[in-house]
């Protein structure tokens, strides 16, 4: 009996078919896809849980070089979970977010936006609520 293969793709069933018909070929390339409204909620349940206890400090937010302030500003809102539309209308720019994301990637050698959530947490650009 062959052995399932694990999950590589989030999505949710409201999602646009063009995002759906993306997903399917990011998955196909080989590369993990989570829809933005997904990656909320796993911040969301990681962000409420307690510390471990005897866990050792978390490491200090390390600056990210070679981006530019826009980009900045796009990781930051990709770190809080919201998608290219949202980014979008937050920051009052058209659909080029897909743009930016693909240079973020590329620039901070990321594979998916999932690394770019944690890239963003890891640099302090998005912090966990108290």
């Amino acid at each position: 009996m062959p052995r399932s293969a694990p999950g590589r793709g989030f999505l949710v069933k409201d999602m646009a078919l063009d995002d759906i018909l993306a997903a399917v070929q990011v998955v196909a390339a080989g590369d993990a896809l989570i829809a933005p409204s997904v990656t909320r909620r796993l911040i969301a349940e990681f962000a409420g849980r307690p510390e471990r206890a005897g866990s050792a400090a978390a490491p200090a937010p390390r600056r990210i070089s070679g981006i530019t302030d826009r980009e900045r500003e796009i990781l930051t809102l990709v770190g809080r979970g919201l998608s290219n539309t949202e980014i979008a209308a937050e920051l009052v720019i058209s659909m080029a977010t897909k743009t930016y994301v693909t240079r973020l990637l590329a620039k901070l050698g990321a594979r998916d936006r999932v690394q770019l959530v944690i890239l963003a947490y890891e640099t302090g650009l998005v912090t966990v609520p108290r």
